[in-house]
């Protein structure tokens, strides 16, 4: 055996075992070169168009990491928030590294392959509104949320998260009134309008809470305290399981080199990946 075999045997079979381990999915994916991701197109600082018109943030370059383990390029692709969760995704996509929260009904459709951040959820309104200063206030106020995401199922008091651990959630207020939206840049919009007027505040993450925050200086203001920490997890269609563990061991290594808590402290301000 000539050095160069003996040098590069090993590789050759780990890549030879990642291929005959991993599933229907990885021979899609190394097939055409390319790992398509599932994004919030809207969410900054997680996923938004930047100057140059590119997508941006933290959640694609998490990708872009996991792309790059993988030997192939990454597309982006920025379906409807309800196409995402409601799965049967048929190969559309592979991935959705897009800042989702793991509950009960998602997991039905969803497997979740690992949490990559945790981030606090939190009340936003207006900051001219002084009379909202808690959770506990929201009763009869009309709150905006994204269609179909964790943020609306809390409200609705039907939130169950399935992850290791997850405490039994708190609802401290009564009935409001949510009002969907295809994504939470046209709740803020509306809500920018003046509390009362659309909307009287937004469900939302604090990491893109803040953004909003910084971006428009003035205009909003968190109410109270975080009213729940939540974990997000990296999603895959329901199905797969050699592809879950093979994404699983990557975000493992991601993780273990540092290389999520850079990517949280360039986005986030801080590391929230532990």
């Amino acid at each position: 055996m000539t050095f160069w075999m003996r040098r590069c045997a090993p590789l050759l079979l780990l890549a030879l075992a990642a291929h005959c381990l991993a599933g229907e999915t990885l021979d899609r994916i190394q097939g055409r070169k390319e790992l398509v991701e599932v994004v919030d197109p809207d969410y900054p600082p997680f996923a938004f168009l930047n100057d140059s018109n590119h997508m941006d943030g933290f959640d694609v370059d998490v990708a872009k990491a996991v792309a790059q383990r993988l030997g192939v390029r990454l597309r982006i692709e920025t379906p409807s928030w309800e196409l995402v969760i409601a799965g049967h995704w048929r190969g559309r996509w592979d991935l959705c590294i897009c800042s989702m929260t793991p509950d009960q009904r998602k997991a039905q459709v969803l497997d979740f392959v690992a949490p990559y951040y945790n981030s606090p959820a939190v009340l936003v309104t207006t900051a001219q509104n002084t009379g909202l200063q808690s959770i506990r206030e929201l009763s009869g106020k009309r709150v905006g949320v994204e269609q179909g995401s964790s943020y609306e199922r809390y409200l609705q008091k039907d939130l169950v998260i399935a992850a290791p651990d997850a405490k039994a959630l708190s609802y401290p207020f009564n009935d409001v009134r949510i009002a969907p939206y295809a994504n939470e840049d046209l709740a803020f919009q509306d809500l920018a309008l003046g509390a009362g007027r659309r909307i009287d505040a937004v469900l939302s993450n604090l990491g893109t809470a803040s953004a909003r925050l910084d971006r428009m200086r003035g205009k909003f203001r968190i109410v109270g305290e975080p009213l729940y920490v939540e974990p997000n997890w990296v999603a895959i269609d329901k199905g797969d399981p050699q592809w879950s563990a093979l994404l699983a061991r990557t975000l493992a290594e991601l993780k273990k080199d540092g290389t999520l808590a850079r990517l949280s402290v360039k986005w986030l301000g801080k590391d929230l990946t532990q």
